[in-house]
């Protein structure tokens, strides 16, 4: 792919000195214009109005360039010797133009703001993206994507600037958000929610559900009881309480058996479900409870049959808290048997627009893509006992074109299985990407801060959420199996 987009130099602008400065008047209020805020992150995003939600080369181009004759820009009176000025929008828009010409599988949204890079002839530049990809059940239609690179800008006898190179995914470190000095990750504002006041606590309206059979069930089970009572909480218009601790099943650990202590916001996006509903953790709450229940007199209505008493039968409930206690006899004590009644299931509706995968992981999805130029296709496989799939893979060629670069999505310990496909494509499992998660990655770095300074095992949920997200950006894809 040609890395090479250059900006040429008009003789007019170039032997007239008033045009030029004109034109760089022009052409920075231009920019001005054409970018309606910078976020708190610092990108900017284009005008909706004037742009499609995605942003396209054209764009930018058919802005700067309006009033010029159609002409490219030069940049003004320079020392040709001299570092460059990543922070000119000059060059900021020729970096948009030379991201957006080479990298054409990906859609983007969002551009940050040129930095100065490693040295006088590099900048760094990051973007808000999202894959050109297959649209799937998983895929979160609103999820973008976060890459910074490095570009390495040639300056002209004439004046002129090029794009001699683009750097590989994540290499404009320069460009990457800073919370402060000591903290180079993109801030993420998992912190558990805290009561601020007696009074907001004493006037809030909560759900909980007590006991059952879901715990340490696989995570498939575990989501599908989880949304239903978000599903119920948000239908009620009450604060979820939660239980934060999360049972890990033995199908997701590499210890063969359950494991206990684990986050919920190791897996799933606890700033976007804390955006999307109220809720409260469940020692948080007890703790409050405790503290003033008794002193305002507050109310507990207690429901210990799911079919006595539906989420229509509790709208009208008055009690501050509404507690669903379940039993020990499964399979009736799951959670999910709440919404699954018939008068139920016409008014709760699963909330799955709430539940999002950890942003760490999705980042992790993230930069394997970026490795693969986010151009590959990608197949899927869960083995289902002694169920052999040899042949299956033999007939691959109808889905997918020889020479392709191929993402196997795999819980298949033997992966030799896999070799035939390496003489017809250029097949990459999750384990060459190891380095994402390994004891010196950002991953794990923000874990143990996230776990009180212990590290956190990259365990087979975690696996298979990465590589069902790497997957879903597959340009072509291709299931084997079924998800367990």
């Amino acid at each position: 792919m040609d890395t090479q987009f250059s900006k040429s130099r008009n003789r007019d602008l170039g032997q007239n000195p008033l045009l030029r400065v004109c034109f760089r008047f022009l052409l920075t209020t231009t920019l001005i214009h054409i970018v309606i805020a910078a976020t708190g992150d610092g990108f900017v995003a284009f005008n909706p109005s004037r742009f499609s939600q995605n942003i396209d080369v054209a764009d930018i181009e058919a802005e700067i360039l309006a009033g010029v004759g159609g002409s490219t820009t030069n940049v003004s009176e320079c020392a040709v010797d001299g570092p460059i000025n990543c922070r000119d929008p000059e060059i900021s828009s020729l970096l948009m133009r030379a991201a957006m010409n080479q990298f054409k599988d990906i859609h983007f949204s969002k551009f940050g703001k040129a930095v100065p890079g490693d040295n006088g002839t590099s900048c760094h530049m990051a973007w808000r993206f999202r894959p050109k990809k297959g649209k799937g059940e998983d895929e979160d239609p609103n999820a973008l994507y976060k890459d910074y690179r490095s570009f390495v800008v040639a300056r002209h006898g004439n004046c002129s600037v090029t794009v001699l190179s683009i750097g590989d995914y994540h290499s404009g470190e320069n460009a990457r958000k800073r919370k402060n000095k000591d903290d180079a990750r993109e801030a993420v504002d998992e912190l558990l929610p805290v009561v601020e006041t007696e009074e907001s606590f004493v006037g809030g309206k909560y759900l909980v559900y007590y006991g059952g059979g879901d715990r340490c069930k696989c995570m498939n089970q575990y989501l599908w009881s989880f949304s239903c009572m978000l599903g119920e909480a948000h239908y009620l218009n009450r604060t979820l309480v939660m239980d934060i601790s999360v049972c890990l099943s033995k199908m997701h650990t590499s210890s063969r058996v359950d494991e206990e202590g684990k986050d919920f916001r190791y897996y799933f996006d606890f700033e976007h479900l804390k955006r999307m509903i109220p809720l409260l953790d469940q020692n948080q709450f007890w703790l409050e409870w405790g503290k003033w229940q008794e002193k305002h007199g507050l109310t507990l209505h207690l429901v210990e049959d799911f079919r006595a008493s539906s989420p229509l039968q509790l709208v009208d409930v008055n009690d501050s808290l509404i507690m669903r206690k379940f039993g020990c006899m499964e399979p009736g004590n799951y959670w999910y048997r709440v919404c699954e009644e018939e008068e139920t299931r016409s008014v709760i509706k699963r909330p799955w627009h709430m539940l999002k995968r950890s942003r760490r992981l999705t980042e992790i999805a993230s930069a394997i893509a970026g490795r693969m130029g986010f151009d590959f296709d990608a197949l899927y496989v869960k083995r289902r006992g002694e169920t052999q799939y040899h042949g299956l893979l033999q007939d691959l060629g109808d889905r997918f074109e020889q020479g392709r670069t191929l993402y196997i999505a795999a819980n298949e310990e033997d992966l030799a299985l896999f070799d035939p496909l390496k003489g017809k494509y250029s097949v990459h499992f999750l384990d060459e990407f190891k380095d994402l998660w390994d004891s010196k990655s950002d991953w794990s770095d923000e874990m143990r801060k996230l776990n009180n300074g212990i590290a956190v095992e990259f365990d087979g949920y975690m696996r298979d959420s990465v590589s069902r997200e790497v997957f879903m950006m597959g340009k072509r894809q291709f299931e084997i199996g079924q998800r367990t």
